[in-house]
């Protein structure tokens, strides 16, 4: 181990990285990669002076945790060291943050938007970074953030004496991209290399120190046999069945199978045809048979009573809302059936047999007598509480000493909830944490026994991410799921496409320095292209019609409430309906309530369509700087009534006009609230 606690195969895999070129770190996760870049950039300073050294993360929780845990206890002192987030308000001035630090560690997003701003405080350029970090950097592809920042990158380097930053990347798993064959699998490993100007590198010298070090869990199948009964579940497609006649599919429309993705797909695209031509009850049934295809969802992976809770709570809201007899039809349909449903939920012989299975799975690690830590990794935040519920009820796993704790994304958990979490788990005051995919990636959560994988449909680096928390010795990897199912499938897919991306990197190994330049060369030419003209075709779709031109209508009643032009983008963020006149459109409803607070905005009541008894809920009033009262919507809420006829987007960024820039100033001179 080096004097700054390098092991032996971090020190091999940062070599290139220190003689000053760009590499992609691979190495498993609980591998120790953050403390491998904390030394780089350590190196990095103390070779160059006045460097600036930029850490970007893809998740908000991860700002506070590398800058806590690894970089200020292995920089600071000397180096200034600051962390910026979306809780920060210095993220308005991160250009002159930067130019008085020596190393920022922000999310991606908020680089991103400083990036691109014209305000001189917050602006920065890549040509000012000597440093460029960037964590599970295997995100970089398609439009996510990541790869934004290097089409910049990209496109500067194409202009000649461009200055630009070293890259060092990040990740436990380059990943497939889908491939299927070692041909696109390794194009798939250069693109990303080409997406960060970078080679690819591991360990080959210290391969065993790193498998002692990172050990890997025993994988074991818990499979169960499909229930012989489901009476529940016959019931609900009885329903709808009963919706199918109701509405009257159109004849050229087949529907696949209920009870899958594959059916909540078409009735995605049913809604929109319902919209696009005028029909109600089109649009109005394939909403209702989603919410069932959801609860048959559930009731393959939780309990019955989870699936007949989350259709109350959906039917509990239309109750109130009944505009015609499409309306009347679907709810009075639920509430003749609620009752036999709600006998058969109670009927232990129909149970799930995933559940009795992952009773057995957690009580054959988590025992009483012996201290041990799991992780049982789920698909929504929904299913977590239904896990939860079900853990805290359950007789055995209580008698067992099982302590369990909920962690999911900080848009439903603060961070400071978070880490109180998953220190009651470092403690063992909790021992199983029911987690959706944040804690895959990233968190410096202890070391585990067992990690179980229940209800999930991922693909081979989320498998990989969730695999790497059981590092404990002698640890159990469990895939809970039916025999012959979508997981159990999904899952032996999955390690086929692990071993399909070591092929692949060794493949990329073996190409000749100027074999793999050349191609690099290639695929950057070939991004910056095709970056161009996606911006060109968003220019377009954007434009397609003039903002007033354009009709927002009441995604439940149909009901014309707002033209395109009245609406503005506050900071990025926020689309709000400037035209006073909307007020009369919608009434209040309950204060919207969040643990964090925010610099320029704080949340107003909930606003819902006043038409009739439609009470359609379309986002909230917010308070911005504390003088502006603005209705911000979901546009996800509503109809486009466009010149080319109806449609639905699901978000802002896909309307077919153009959004003006919102100007507090302007805003405040036309509300006479200025001097």
């Amino acid at each position: 181990m080096s004097d700054f606690g390098l092991f032996e195969y971090q020190e091999e895999v940062v070599q290139r990285a220190l003689r000053g070129e760009n590499i992609i770190i691979w190495l498993p996760t609980g591998s120790g990669k953050t403390r491998a870049a904390v030394y780089v950039a350590k190196k990095h300073l103390q070779r160059r002076q006045q460097g600036k050294v930029v850490v970007l993360v893809n998740m908000l929780h991860l700002v506070d945790q590398h800058f806590s845990t690894e970089f200020v206890p292995g920089l600071a002192p000397p180096y200034k060291v600051v962390a910026v987030s979306g809780y920060s308000d210095e993220k308005d001035f991160f250009g002159k943050l930067l130019r008085d630090s020596d190393v920022v560690i922000c999310t991606a997003q908020i680089f991103h938007n400083a990036l691109v701003s014209t305000e001189e405080a917050k602006h920065v350029e890549l040509s000012e970074i000597s440093l460029l970090v960037v964590d599970e950097c295997h995100h970089t592809h398609k439009n996510m953030v990541y790869n934004k920042i290097m089409r910049e990158y990209l496109h500067q380097k194409m202009l000649n004496g461009a200055t630009l930053p070293q890259i060092l990347g990040l990740t436990a798993s380059p990943g497939t991209g889908r491939a299927k064959c070692l041909d696109r699998a390794v194009l798939h490993v250069l693109q990303l290399c080409a997406s960060l100007d970078s080679v690819i590198v591991t360990t080959n010298k210290s391969t065993q120190e790193l498998n002692m070090r990172v050990p890997r869990p025993v994988k074991i199948f818990d499979i169960v046999e499909r229930r012989p009964q489901d009476p529940f579940g016959d019931q609900l497609k009885c329903i709808m069945q009963q919706i199918h006649d109701f509405m009257k599919p159109p004849e050229d429309f087949t529907l696949r199978e209920c009870g899958t993705q594959e059916y909540e797909a078409d009735m995605v695209t049913l809604e929109k045809r319902g919209v696009q031509e005028y029909n109600r009850v089109l649009q109005q049934c394939a909403i209702h048979l989603r919410k069932y295809n959801d609860a048959l969802l559930i009731n393959d992976t939780l309990r019955m009573k989870d699936a007949l809770r989350f259709l109350k709570d959906f039917y509990k809201l239309r109750m109130t809302t009944l505009i015609d007899s499409t309306d009347l039809f679907l709810v009075q349909l639920f509430q003749e059936n609620r009752q036999q449903l709600k006998t058969l939920a109670r009927d232990p012989r129909y149970e799930n047999p995933k559940m009795a299975q992952l009773e057995a799975t957690l009580l054959r690690i988590l025992r009483p007598s012996v201290e041990s830590r799991g992780i049982l990794f789920s698909k929504t935040r929904r299913s977590t509480s239904c896990l939860m519920d079900w853990v805290l009820r359950n007789a055995s796993l209580q008698e067992a000493g099982i302590k369990p704790a909920i962690l999911i994304g900080t848009t439903s958990m603060t961070q400071h909830e978070q880490r109180s979490t998953i220190q009651k788990f470092r403690q063992g005051a909790v021992n199983l944490l029911i987690a959706t995919s944040v804690a895959e990636e990233g968190l410096d959560i202890p070391e585990c026994n067992l990690v179980v994988r229940y209800g999930l449909l991922t693909n081979e680096i989320a498998q990989q991410q969730a695999s790497g928390r059981a590092r404990a010795k002698d640890s159990q990897y469990s895939l809970v799921a039916q025999r012959g199912g979508r997981e159990e499938r999904r899952e032996h897919v999955n390690m086929y496409l692990q071993e399909l991306t070591a092929k692949a990197v060794a493949a990329v190994h073996q190409m000749t320095p100027s074999q793999f330049s050349e191609k690099i060369a290639e695929l950057q030419r070939e991004a910056v292209c095709q970056g161009r003209n996606a911006e060109s075709e968003k220019k377009k779709k954007n434009g397609r019609y003039s903002a007033s031109s354009v009709q927002l209508l009441c995604q439940h009643c149909l009901t014309p409430v707002a033209r395109g032009s009245d609406f503005q983008l506050v900071e990025n963020m926020h689309y709000v309906n400037v035209n006073p006149d909307f007020k009369e459109k919608y009434n209040i409803g309950a204060q919207v309530q969040l643990e964090r607070t925010f610099a320029d905005w704080e949340p107003g009541c909930v606003i819902m369509c006043n038409n009739g008894s439609c009470s359609k809920e379309w986002g909230c009033e917010i308070k911005y700087r504390k003088v502006a009262l603005l209705p911000n919507v979901a546009v996800e809420n509503f109809a486009l009534e466009t010149p080319g006829g109806r449609t639905m987007v699901k978000r802002w960024k896909d309307v077919p006009f153009t959004v003006e820039e919102f100007s507090f100033t302007d805003y405040c001179q036309d509300h006479f609230l200025c001097n």
